[in-house]
């Protein structure tokens, strides 16, 4: 039986097949299961023979797992992604100069907009980027930003993903998984394209190059190592773009420039799109214990001798706590209204928020300010009353760091299980790119999806998975 309170990606919430499903429809009422059963098999073998994996960390039985990936695609209209991507990049520049604002002169917080704390408490906050003017005011060069569907219009932003924003890797890795198992279905409709992606981040990355570099400056992708949960998407995002990918211990400072060692010699470093987190970035400035950084990296980087993407410090931007005042920050900076709006949001720290909280913690999903991947988070309704007591001690402890949100009904999208179609629960994680020649953001996203019937936690670390996203040429 399927809800219809609940809006489905195909049928809508009548039951009546969407206008940008019809083909799809028609292509699955005459393929036979077994079809659909042997094309999902050689999904798995492909995505096996690949290697597409992520690690888990703290769990000795299966360090290494494989995203469950499902063959029914999802789908929005041209329409639906126009006014999906005028959202984004709407949020993006507003978040990019909201950045730009409090590493400068602040005028956000002396408009009382923001509370202060906020800012200069937050664990992400770097006083280190103080002053510092980036070329082009650029801090975010590459954001992930998840949205939600709870009715057929709107669609809604559930994070700022503004750090390491992964997962672009299985986006790319989907498509062509699909377009090796189904080429007569994708053939019957017109679908953008999303493969030009790794051309894109790459012109976006050389675009905030120092204007002291060559004409091709030297990109790199710094990563922790093999032993990082998303390796697998540093090393195939350097192979296609052809640039290195580095570890801290191949880069080195000298006269505050980073220079690569090669067996040519040492070789300068323009542009460093890290992966690592700030805190390891550069031990004689962050964590003196860290030896995944570069010794001497902030010096150059403030001296403008090399490039950052993501900037240091773009965490304060991304925390739960300051999601909630993301539409505020974007009527401040762009004089707008948001197009996409913010899931309704309960501040802990505030106390008639948390007096509301703790009392209704059975229809609430509660979340850390810093949590991700799904941990750190209570979903009231479906959590025992041992689990609810638990968190009520939790963030009546510490309400700073925790906020609170309904529990959505997030729309469904198909996906094939043993016993034919079924509906489940599904998020989408679009990509923005943002250099000094403008905001590109390829046409789809990552669909993740909760392969557990009813669950809501869309995360691959809890179960989740993923699906090609598929937007049509209007």
């Amino acid at each position: 039986m399927t809800d219809r309170s609940i809006f489905d990606e195909m049928n809508g919430s009548d039951g009546q097949c969407r206008d940008a499903y019809q083909v799809l429809q028609e292509w699955l009422k005459s393929a036979p299961p077994q079809l659909l059963e042997h094309r999902r098999e050689e999904a798995e073998l492909l995505f096996r023979k690949v290697g597409i994996t992520f690690a888990v960390y703290g769990n000795a039985e299966a360090e290494e797992r494989l995203i469950p990936f499902d063959i029914i695609p999802r789908i929005l209209a041209g329409h639906e992604w126009a006014r999906l991507t005028r959202g984004l990049e709407q949020r993006v520049k507003a978040l990019n100069l909201f950045l730009q604002d409090i590493y400068g002169p602040g005028e956000i917080l002396r408009a009382g907009i923001i509370p202060p704390e906020l800012v200069f408490q937050n664990p992400y906050y770097r006083p280190q980027m103080n002053g510092l003017a980036l070329r082009g005011g650029i801090y975010v060069q590459v954001a992930g930003i998840d949205v939600v569907r709870v009715d057929g219009d709107d669609f809604y932003v559930l994070e700022d993903n503004l750090r390491t924003p992964s997962g672009v890797s299985y986006m790319l890795e989907n498509r062509e998984v699909m377009l090796r198992l189904f080429p007569d279905l994708m053939a019957m409709q017109r679908i953008r394209p999303i493969e030009n992606y790794v051309d894109e981040l790459l012109g976006t990355l050389k675009s905030v190059a120092p204007a002291t570099s060559s004409a091709q400056p030297t990109v790199v992708l710094l990563t922790p190592g093999s032993l990082n949960s998303a390796y697998y998407e540093h090393s195939f995002l350097a192979d296609r773009m052809g640039v290195e990918l580095v570890e801290g211990r191949d880069l080195f400072v000298r006269d505050e420039v980073v220079f690569m060692r090669t067996t040519e010699g040492p070789k300068r470093v323009d542009v460093i799109y890290s992966r690592i987190d700030d805190d390891f970035l550069d031990p004689l400035v962050f964590r003196p214990d860290s030896a995944l950084g570069v010794p001497g990296l902030i010096a150059a980087y403030r001296a403008g001798n090399v490039a950052i993407a993501n900037a240091p410090g773009t965490g304060v931007a991304d925390d739960k706590a300051m999601y909630s005042y993301v539409p505020d920050i974007v009527r401040f900076y762009m004089g707008e209204e948001p197009i996409l709006k913010n899931v309704p949001t309960w501040r802990c720290r505030e106390k008639e928020a948390l007096s509301y909280v703790a009392d209704n913690l059975h229809e609430l999903v509660v979340k850390e300010v810093n949590g991700s991947g799904g941990y750190g988070m209570l979903v009231g309704p479906h959590a025992t009353q041992e689990a609810r007591e638990h968190f009520r001690r939790l963030v009546l402890a510490s309400p700073d760091n925790y906020i609170a949100q309904p529990t959505l009904a997030l729309s469904t999208s198909p996906v094939f299980t043993e016993s034919g179609l079924a509906p489940r629960h599904v998020d989408l994680r679009p990509f923005v790119l943002t250099g000094r020649d403008g905001v590109r953001i390829v046409p789809g996203g990552l669909t993740r999806v909760a392969l557990k019937p009813g669950s809501l936690v869309v995360n691959s670390s809890q179960g989740g998975g993923t699906k090609d996203t598929w937007v049509l040429s209007e």
